[in-house]
């Protein structure tokens, strides 16, 4: 509510919470002057109850103890002021010492200086002043230039003998001596005193020779000149001759109208503008060099000597001029013909073999095309291909290897071998850990690690490839964390070797599985050393003793039972520790045995663990160095890629400068992705590593065409030839009853010549893996009761890798028996039919070369092998593609005939070669 009488707002008394009216006076309290406060008392209670036996300290304690706390702590401050004082004090004395002997140093380097150029100064200066004496000594020594035989006119005055009064009385005068220079016109003068300066003397010109009348035959003659006056030309003529003056023109020369030599220019002429011209600014001076004047102009004026000034049959001065034929690209240069080429490399670059032959890309890829083959000019062809091009063109091509940088490399490296023996050191084993799927691989190496990363796998798989570097007691182990069995199948199969000893990983719970069978084999394979983890001995259920039972049966005997020759194994638990050192230390005493040494005082050599294409850093490789010492800045080469070191990083991800032998580190610079198992080489240079890189991609491209791959044709080449003593074998079967039963019937079929070696067995489909084995070992695939999948098969038919795949056992055993024996590949001899010698060649658009013969001996079938013979050289052999007789296609020509043949993809047939037609006959038993 609202007061108007006093201007405030009124509250009921059930509204004002206690607080005074707004422009009220706040009430005063009311206090009793008797009244007097107490003190208010200390609650002590506290400590009379919890603390008893706690005595209060005084003041007086309380400042002696600050006041010795701050003595002692001003003392020590004092005492390390000095100390920091004295130090400083040191090092300023070291450092005047230091200033002292720079500023010395500095000076007497200067003074040395100082002393070095006034030297040499001083030996300038004398050879200058022995050239300047030697110059004068051969101009005193030279005879004066104006020195000029008197002419025939003159007769020499007779002088009488002066007396010697006379002589006394008139000294003879001494002329200067004029030395001639480069220059026409301009010598130098000596003086008697010895002083030289440069003058200008005209020598006296050529004499004029008068032409000869013709009509009176006599000696006088008429010369025709033309001056240059005033008034322009002024040409004054004598009498015409009679009869014909035509004289003959002069050899390499032109007829031209004959000149006089040019008068003296007239003198000066003032500066006076010409009519429709630029005014004549030359004021009579001596010839501007940046005005163009032809020749004539310049003998007129006086400016050019007689050097090109000649005379002709009737005395007549002509100028000759020689005119330079204009090369207009075609020319006359003779045209080299190349009849024998050389080239160096097998495959040779399609643009290499256009520099060797002197013939266009173009017209080799279109040769090519003709011959049925499709390439491009960037594309290499082998050396048959290209001996048959060059003969196409009449070029006899040879092929002479040259030293490859390959050869270079290994060269070296051989050299770097024998000098490692005094550089020796032992390196850390490099460990594989290997076994089947969730067995505790990735756990045990986690815990080894002291890292835990196995639950941020997918299902339990190693995800990627890793090398990484643990100690014990100061000796240092590399593991590899690697997927399946890549360390022993795609790396080993480029020729690398990465693995030292390998662990193999068996849960006690679950025993030996086949995968854990698959991994014996390749560790045996590889032949390196094999230490048995049994993991999960913790679990309940555990039977460690079960699994050491079954190891016998695939070639793993403890090293309980054999100490000699056994296989250590080791129980362990990845999850709790147990005995995990114990394993290390049987891992560091199986590397002392094998002894395992290594140069880091050499370049660096390697293998290609991973790589990759990472979006920030690049083109990353994972590289193991298993000798010499890697840093940054080397130039590398692995397989086609090349590189320079840019950055190095360890597994701890730390960037270091080098790595030394059983190193794994991640590298930069890159110039291409490299292939994981790549052999990486240090090399001198970034040329020599390009040059490798293309000559291992031109030999890659070679090998694809032509594949070295085990195949069941190759197997019974090199059987028939006694080449291989043993069949590798791996062989897949449906379950394991099938596998012991085809094992036990194929190991029967060896004898003494060949044996049959099955490297690898196992229950379930052909994988990826039995692939790289089978291409690495050389063995062929046995595929019982089995489908294989499309993709293994056509990696199969890529790689040339047999797969023999059958449903009854003995259809097995009787291929392999075939192959064993050598029955399979069938023999043949040659028969022959008879020959044809080529007449006459015909040239059919469309169709090509057909080779008009005469069957010389026997007959001619047509579809039968044939071969040509040129000069007694098998220059092809084929087919008979084509037989006519006439405009008719025949099966076959007797003797006597003439016929025309054509050759199935060869047109290169010349008159004179002899076609020899023959078949190929199988040799039975019975024969």
């Amino acid at each position: 509510m609202y007061r108007k009488d006093t201007n405030q707002v009124f509250r009921p008394a059930n509204l004002r919470c206690g607080r005074t009216p707004r422009g009220s006076a706040p009430r005063k309290r009311q206090r009793n002057r008797n009244h007097k406060r107490e003190p208010r008392k200390r609650n002590t209670r506290y400590f009379e109850v919890n603390m008893p036996d706690i005595k209060k300290d005084s003041n007086s304690d309380l400042r002696s103890q600050l006041t010795a706390f701050k003595e002692t702590k001003l003392a020590s401050l004092k005492e390390q002021l000095s100390a920091q004082k004295s130090r400083a004090d040191s090092l300023q004395s070291a450092i005047k010492a230091k200033r002292a002997a720079f500023i010395e140093a500095e000076e007497q380097k200067r003074l040395e200086e100082q002393q070095k150029a006034e030297l040499e100064a001083l030996k300038l200066k004398e050879a200058e002043e022995a050239k300047k004496s030697k110059k004068k000594v051969e101009a005193e020594e030279q005879k004066p230039a104006e020195e000029l035989k008197p002419e025939k006119d003159e007769q020499p005055v007779e002088q009488k003998p002066a007396d010697k009064k006379s002589k006394e009385a008139k000294p003879e005068k001494v002329e200067p001596k004029l030395i001639p220079t480069d220059k026409e016109n301009i010598f130098i003068e000596i003086a008697p005193d010895g002083t030289e300066r440069k003058v200008y003397k005209e020598l006296p010109k050529p004499p004029k020779t008068a032409k000869p009348d013709a009509s009176t035959g006599k000696g006088e003659s008429t010369v025709k000149t033309r001056n240059f006056g005033p008034n322009g030309y002024q040409t004054q003529r004598g009498p015409k001759p009679q009869g014909n003056t035509n004289a003959p023109r002069p050899a390499g020369g032109r007829p031209s109208s004959p000149i006089s030599p040019a008068p003296q220019p007239f003198p000066p002429k003032p500066n006076t503008p010409k009519k429709g011209g630029k005014k004549d600014t030359s004021n009579g001076k001596e010839f501007d060099g940046s005005k163009k004047m032809n020749k004539r102009d310049l003998m007129r004026k006086g400016y050019m000597d007689y050097e090109n000034v000649t005379y002709d049959e009737n005395g007549e001065e002509f100028v000759r001029s020689y005119k330079v034929p204009k090369n207009r690209g075609g020319g006359n240069s003779a045209t080299v013909v190349i009849e024998n080429a050389v080239i160096t490399t097998d495959p040779v670059a399609i643009k290499t073999l256009s520099e060797k032959i002197g013939k266009s890309a173009g017209e080799i890829v279109k040769t090519l095309f003709i011959l049925g083959i499709m390439k491009t000019i960037n594309d290499s062809i082998d050396f048959e291909t290209a001996e048959l091009v060059a003969s196409e063109f009449g070029i006899r091509l040879e092929y002479k290897p040259d030293v490859t940088l390959e050869e270079t490399l290994t060269a070296q490296l051989d050299i770097d071998e024998v000098e490692d023996l005094d550089n020796l050191v032992p390196r850390p084993p490099v460990v594989t850990i290997m076994g089947h799927v969730d067995h505790g691989k990735t756990s045990l190496l986690d815990y080894i690690r002291k890292t835990k990363v196995t639950a941020g796998e997918a299902g339990g798989i190693t995800q990627h490839i890793g090398a990484y570097t643990v100690s014990l007691d100061g000796k240092k182990i590399t593991f590899l964390d690697t997927p399946g069995h890549e360390a022993f199948t795609s790396m080993r199969a480029r020729g690398a070797q990465v693995t030292d000893i390998a662990v193999l990983v068996v849960a006690a719970d679950d025993g030996v599985m086949p995968q854990t069978i698959e991994a014996i084999n390749h560790a045996k394979q590889a032949g390196v050393s094999i230490v048995v983890a049994v993991n999960k001995i913790d679990k309940p259920g555990a039977n460690p003793d079960k699994v050491i039972g079954q190891l016998p049966e695939y070639g793993i005997v403890p090293e309980e039972w054999d100490p000699q020759n056994g296989v250590p194994i080791v129980q362990v638990s990845a999850k709790t520790g147990q005995n995990v050192d114990t394993l290390l230390e049987t891992i560091l005493t199986v590397a002392e045995i094998k002894e395992l040494v290594a140069n880091p005082n050499r370049n660096a050599r390697g293998t290609i663990i991973e790589a990759r294409l990472d979006k920030g850093l690049g083109k990353v490789a994972t590289i193991l160095v298993q000798t010499g010492t890697l840093k940054i800045g080397d130039f590398v080469v692995a397989g086609t890629s090349t590189g320079r070191i840019r950055a190095m990083i360890d597994d701890k991800g730390k960037k270091v400068k080098k790595a030394g032998p059983s190193t794994a580190v991640s590298v930069t610079g890159w110039d291409d992705v490299p292939e994981a198992g790549d052999r990486i080489d240090v090399v001198a240079d970034e040329k020599f590593a390009r040059a490798l890189a293309e000559e291992r991609r031109l030999k890659l491209e070679a090998s694809k065409v032509h594949s070295t791959a085990v195949s069941l044709n190759d197997l019974f080449d090199k059987i028939s030839k006694g080449e291989l003593k043993s069949v590798k074998l791996i062989v897949k079967a449906d379950v394991q009853g099938s596998v012991e039963a085809v094992n036990q019937s194929l190991a029967k079929l060896g004898n003494e010549e060949v044996g049959i070696d099955i490297i690898h067995s196992a229950v379930g489909a052909v994988k990826e893996s039995d692939i790289n084995l089978a291409e690495t070992a050389g063995a062929i695939i046995v595929v019982f009761n089995l489908a294989v999948d499309s993709r293994m098969q056509a990696l199969a038919d890529q790689k040339h890798i047999s797969l023999i795949k059958k449903k009854v056992i003995y259809d097995v055993i009787d291929e392999i028996e075939k192959a064993v024996k050598g029955q399979l590949a069938p023999k043949y001899r040659e028969v022959s039919l008879g020959s044809a010698e080529i007449r006459e060649l015909f040239k059919i658009s469309g169709v090509g070369t057909i080779a008009g013969s005469h069957v010389v001996d026997g007959k001619i079938v047509r579809g039968a092998k044939a071969r040509l013979v040129r000069d007694g050289k098998i220059v092809y052999t084929g087919e008979i593609a084509s037989l006519r007789h006439g405009k008719d296609d025949v099966k076959e020509m007797q003797r006597n005939f003439d016929c025309g043949i054509m050759l199935q993809n060869f047109q290169d047939v010349k008159v004179g070669d002899i076609i020899e037609a023959f078949e190929m006959e199988q040799i039975t038993d019975e024969d």
